[in-house]
């Protein structure tokens, strides 16, 4: 079966179905989504509004580079000790 990625605003949307008289059920029936999956997304971004999730997605992006950023400056730290480690 292939899978289907899901925005984060789709995702919210459907945990939103939750909310009316919908059973957990037909909303994964729908959604085309396992109930281990939707408990799983309800964990994650149960008390979230989309506003929120846009935050957290820039978060991330915002992390990532951060973390290159300090991968690449503890590398080239690196290669630096070891050039001026080299008797002359």
């Amino acid at each position: 079966m292939k899978q289907i990625q899901h925005s984060t605003e789709e995702i919210i949307r459907i945990l939103r179905q939750s909310d009316t008289d919908q059973t957990v059920e037909s909303i994964c029936r729908e959604s085309n989504i396992s109930k281990a999956t939707f408990h799983r997304w309800k964990r994650k971004y149960g008390d979230m509004d989309i506003a929120d999730a846009k935050r957290l997605k820039e978060l991330e992006k915002e992390n990532a580079e951060l973390k290159k950023m300090l991968a690449e400056s503890m590398l080239e730290n690196r290669v630096l000790k070891e050039v001026n480690s080299k008797k002359w």
